[in-house]
């Protein structure tokens, strides 16, 4: 068995000498795992970083084994991302995101999608926060645990959204809220419309999907949080 097509490297670690144990995002096939031989090598460690984009082949005997990788690199996201903190930390934790919360081989199209768009026009900035925040708000409804941010759960009204219930992920406006407000999550204005998001929005933002990433996506398979996603979110809670 054996497939061509366009991925992600969403995780590499080392595997025997010069080996990579590696996991390759593609919209076809999903995530899936395989043995680079050779990738930490140095002929071969800059094409097999995480968050590149490369041809990859992958093969194996039967369907149901680890198989092995080839691949070509097409876009060095790692290497561009290199000399800004905030842009590697954004690619570091969205491949360890989709890594993590999505099961093996099975495709997600959209997120898939979403994250060739936001590695492509990944660049310094708040901007590519906010875009990084939509991308997990995607990745969860892509999973069936989308977030209702279009009406008050209380009232029933679409004006005055300040909040999201912890618990079944609906809005709740300030009027709404009444004494329950400090147990919600903080809806930030920048994930209802295109307005700009200094810093603390994007700490709240990052705050609201990381609840529901951590409780629905990481927590049905019995795992936490990523270490890049918890570092990226600090960084950022740093800015504010």
């Amino acid at each position: 068995m054996e497939w061509n097509a366009p991925g992600i490297i969403v995780s590499a670690t080392p595997y025997g000498e010069g080996d990579a144990l590696a996991s390759v995002f593609t919209r076809a096939h999903g995530v899936f795992r395989g043995l680079a031989r050779g990738g930490l090598s140095r002929a071969h460690a800059s094409t097999w970083q995480v968050g590149n984009l490369i041809e990859a082949r992958w093969v194996a005997r039967l369907s149901d084994q680890l198989g092995s990788f080839a691949g070509e690199l097409v876009h060095p996201a790692a290497a561009l991302a290199m000399d800004d903190a905030l842009s590697l930390a954004i690619l570091q934790s969205a491949c360890a995101v989709a890594e993590g919360a999505l099961p093996e081989r099975e495709p997600h199209t959209r997120v898939f999608g979403g994250l060739l768009h936001l590695i492509a026009h990944l660049a310094p900035g708040e901007a590519s926060v906010a875009a990084y925040v939509h991308w997990e708000l995607g990745l969860l409804a892509d999973l069936g645990f989308a977030l209702d941010l279009s009406a008050c759960a209380v009232t029933g009204q679409s004006e005055g959204l300040e909040f999201v219930s912890p618990r079944t992920g609906r809005a709740v406006s300030a009027a709404g809220a009444g004494l329950w407000r400090e147990r919600l999550l903080a809806l930030p204005a920048f994930l209802l419309g295109d307005v700009p998001a200094g810093p603390a929005a994007l700490a709240e933002g990052l705050r609201l999907t990381g609840h529901f990433l951590a409780r629905d996506a990481f927590g049905a398979r019995h795992r936490p949080l990523p270490a890049a996603r918890l570092m990226l979110a600090g960084r950022v809670d740093a800015l504010s």
